[in-house]
C-alpha cells in the first residue's frame, strides 16, 4: 500500500465515514485510497465554501467528525469562513489538506502557501505528516483532537509524495480523549445560591441544549424556579413534542436586556454570558443585569450532561420536569397560502407521535435522522 491509503484505512478503521472533497493534482493518491475504500462516502464539492459549511452540518448532527479534503492554502483559504462559523458551534471536523511534494516545495510553485499561517486560526490542532510511514498517526492524531469534548476543528497536511510513496502496513493507534467533569464544589455552590435567587436563570449552548441535558435542566428549573434562556445562536437544539423548551434569547441588544431584566442569579452551561453582536452607540455590550451574579456552572469543555444531572439531584429535583412542549393545532387563516400557513398545514397533519423537531441548527432549519422521520398521513 502506499501512504495514503494506510491513512484513509486507518481513519475508516476509527469510526470516520465522510469525506466532504474539492481536491487538486497534489490529491489524487488521496482521491484514489478514497475511492478504493468502501467505509468512507467521499462526495465532491464544487467549492471549498460547500465542503467546510457541510462538514460543519455534518459534525453538529452526528457528533462526530467528516474529513474534507482541500487542495494546498488557497484551497483551504476558501473555505475559512465557514471554519469560522464551524470554531464558534465548536463543530468537530478533520482537514485534510495536500501539499507539494516535500522536495518542491523549495522551487516556490504558483500555489505555494502558508498552510499552518492560515489553518491555526481555526484549528484546535495542526501537523504536517513527516513521512509516508508516519502519515496515518499524523491522521489519527488529528482525528483524537477533533474529537475533544464538545468537538473542534483539527488540520493535518498531506505532502503529495508521502501519500504516492509505498509502504509496509504501518502499526497505528487513536490516542484516548478525556471529558472534564465539573467540581463538587461548584455543584454545591450553585446548588444553594439557585435556592437562594428570586429570579435566577440558567444560560444554556453547546451540549447543554441537547434532549438529555434540556431534561435535567428542566428537573432544576421545577426545583428552583429559575427560567431557561438559551444562546440566540447554538449549534444544535432539542426541540418538539416532549422536550423541555427554552426562551432564546433575542438577537437585538435592547430586546435582550429587556428580556434578561430583574435576573439576579445567571448560570452558564455550555455558554458565555451573553453580549450584544455589534456595539452601538450609548448601549451597553453586555446584556445580562449588572446587579446580576453570574456563575459558571459548566463552561464549554465540561460536561454539561453531567453537571446538569448532578446539580439535579443535589436539589433534590423530582424525576420529570414540569414543563414540556406538548402538540397543537394550529387554526388557518384566509387568503392565499404562504410559508406560515403552509407550515401550519404540514404541522397540523403530523402523527400525534411525531417529534416535529428533533433538532434544530442555528438557521432554525429542523433536521430529523432517518430513525425519526414521520410521513404525514
Amino acid at each position: 500500500m502506499n501512504g495514503a491509503e494506510s491513512l484513509i484505512n486507518a481513519l475508516a478503521e476509527h469510526g470516520v465515514e465522510a469525506c466532504f472533497a474539492n481536491p487538486g493534482t497534489s490529491e489524487m493518491q488521496l482521491v484514489a485510497a478514497l475511492d478504493k475504500q468502501p467505509g468512507i462516502r467521499a462526495v465532491l464539492c464544487l467549492f471549498e465554501g460547500v465542503v467546510t459549511g457541510a462538514a460543519d452540518g455534518y459534525g453538529r448532527m452526528a457528533d462526530k467528525p467528516a474529513l474534507t479534503l482541500l487542495h494546498l492554502g488557497p484551497g483551504f483559504a476558501n473555505g475559512i469562513a465557514n471554519l469560522h462559523n464551524a470554531q464558534r458551534a465548536r463543530s468537530p471536523i478533520l482537514n485534510m489538506v495536500g501539499d507539494h511534494a516535500t522536495e518542491h516545495l523549495k522551487h516556490d510553485a504558483p500555489l505555494t502557501s502558508d498552510i499552518e499561517g492560515l489553518a491555526t486560526p481555526v484549528s484546535r490542532t495542526f501537523a504536517v505528516s513527516k513521512s509516508a510511514d508516519q502519515l496515518a498517526q499524523t491522521g489519527l492524531d488529528a482525528l483524537a483532537a477533533s474529537l475533544h469534548y464538545p468537538g473542534s476543528i483539527s488540520t493535518f497536511v498531506v505532502p503529495a509524495d508521502h501519500a504516492w510513496t509505498d509502504i509496509a502496513s504501518p502499526s497505528v493507534q487513536l490516542p484516548e480523549t478525556q471529558t472534564v467533569s465539573v467540581a463538587d464544589a461548584t455543584i454545591m455552590e450553585i446548588g444553594d445560591q439557585l435556592k437562594a435567587a428570586d429570579n435566577s436563570c440558567l444560560f444554556l449552548g453547546g451540549h447543554a441544549l441537547r434532549a438529555e441535558a434540556l431534561h435535567q435542566a428542566g428537573r432544576i428549573a421545577a426545583a428552583t424556579g429559575c427560567r431557561l434562556v438559551s444562546e440566540t445562536f447554538f449549534a444544535r437544539q432539542a426541540r418538539g413534542v416532549g422536550r423541555v423548551p427554552t426562551e432564546r434569547l433575542a438577537y437585538f441588544g435592547e430586546a435582550a436586556i429587556e428580556q434578561l431584566a430583574g435576573i439576579d442569579l445567571m448560570v452558564l452551561i455550555g455558554a458565555k454570558a451573553p453580549v450584544s453582536f455589534f456595539a452601538y452607540p450609548d448601549k451597553p455590550s453586555v446584556l445580562s443585569p449588572p446587579s446580576a451574579t453570574e456563575l459558571t456552572l459548566a463552561d464549554a469543555e465540561s460536561d454539561a450532561l453531567d453537571a446538569l444531572t448532578r446539580l439535579a439531584d443535589h436539589l433534590g429535583a423530582q424525576d420529570h420536569p414540569d414543563v414540556i412542549s406538548e402538540s397543537a393545532q394550529y387554526p388557518l387563516g384566509e387568503g392565499r397560502i404562504d410559508a406560515s400557513e403552509l407550515g401550519k398545514v404540514i404541522a397540523n397533519r403530523l402523527p400525534e407521535n411525531a417529534i416535529v423537531c428533533d433538532e434544530g441548527a442555528t438557521n432554525g432549519l429542523g433536521r430529523l435522522s432517518p430513525d425519526r422521520q414521520r410521513s404525514a398521513p
